[in-house]
């Protein structure tokens, strides 16, 4: 049923939400849920992130990656989550037309961490850090959602200190409408 968009620059924490996430909508719920995680589809890939985010054509082949698995996973049954930067507004909105032609809800939820804290995180993680150039490069990238844009809305913001407001989030993914798909995109039957 619903997708759920995680974005935020490297190392904010996105992962460790989305578990959270999962975990709630599983045990609270008993719904069915699906991770699409890019550091998974990167070492399927046999791919290091330093060398994929150096290369753009091997970027946007991971995000058509990404997208193409989410597209694949969505259904009526079940929650989606992109664990993924999703840092390019072009690439959010992609995913909410995907969402929208599939009749399901969707949220974003933008994991909010100073660049220094995220540093910080980076370099704790061990044989998975970003190199200092791929991390600096990717928080110029960034592009923060914007609540004002549909494809962004409804956007929860989520700092280090918060919890995830995980009530709000399942009534906003399950006790509204999804929007109606444009005629354009429908098959004709």
């Amino acid at each position: 049923m619903p997708l759920i968009l995680m974005t935020g620059i490297p190392a904010s924490g996105k992962t460790t939400r989305t578990l959270k996430l999962k975990s709630y909508f599983e045990d609270e719920l008993k719904s069915e849920v699906h991770v699409v995680s890019e550091n998974i589809l990167f070492q399927k890939a046999g791919i290091d992130k330093n060398t994929l985010f150096l290369d753009p054509s091997k970027e946007k082949e991971i995000r058509g990656l990404i997208k193409a698995e989410a597209q694949r996973l969505i259904g009526r049954e079940s929650v989606v989550i992109i664990d993924a930067g999703n840092y390019i507004k072009g690439y959010r909105y992609e995913l909410y037309c995907m969402s929208k032609s599939s009749k399901t809800t969707q949220c974003t939820i933008q994991c909010e961490t100073s660049a220094d804290t995220a540093r910080q995180w980076n370099e704790g993680r061990g044989d998975d850090t970003y190199s200092q150039d791929v991390f600096d490069a990717l928080i110029m990238r960034y592009e923060a959602p914007d609540s004002r844009n549909r494809w962004d809305s409804p956007l929860f913001l989520v700092l280090p200190s918060d919890g995830l407001p995980l009530e709000q989030i399942q009534s906003a993914l399950f006790d509204r409408k999804a929007p109606p798909p444009n005629q354009s995109t429908q098959c004709v039957g």
